[in-house]
């Protein structure tokens, strides 16, 4: 691909809001430990503002850095097809994530330690 910039803005940028949207999925799955609807809300906003702060100036940087490493290296290792296939496993790991999110559960994604407690009713 002869821009890397068109790779970026229409295949790689959306990727990573996807990525994005699995952690506020993650956070509401989390919040549904705290019992009261209304400080449930304030925990889902608050953790979003944050984590979505922490994201846009901490962690996106760093995952540009690393995901335009990993584009530039595979299409110097491997040129056209190199960078193909990076796209290609990028793309299935993301639909992977989200299939496991939504259909199996959050629960699929995080370590044990992580899930929610079974409540009794």
């Amino acid at each position: 691909m002869k821009n890397p910039n068109v790779v970026r803005n229409y295949y790689v940028l959306p990727c990573c809001l996807l990525l994005l949207n699995l952690c506020v999925e993650l956070v509401s799955y989390k919040a549904k430990m705290i019992d009261d609807v209304w400080l449930r809300t304030l925990a889902i906003m608050g953790m979003v503002l944050f984590g979505g702060s922490l994201v846009g100036f901490v962690v996106a940087p760093a995952i540009g850095l690393l995901v335009s490493w990993l584009q530039r290296s595979s299409r110097q290792s491997w040129g056209g097809l190199g960078e193909l296939l990076f796209l290609l496993v990028l793309g299935a790991l993301i639909f992977w994530l989200y299939y496991r999110i939504y259909i199996v559960g959050p629960e699929s994604v995080l370590p044990a330690e992580w899930q929610n407690p079974v409540f009794k009713r």
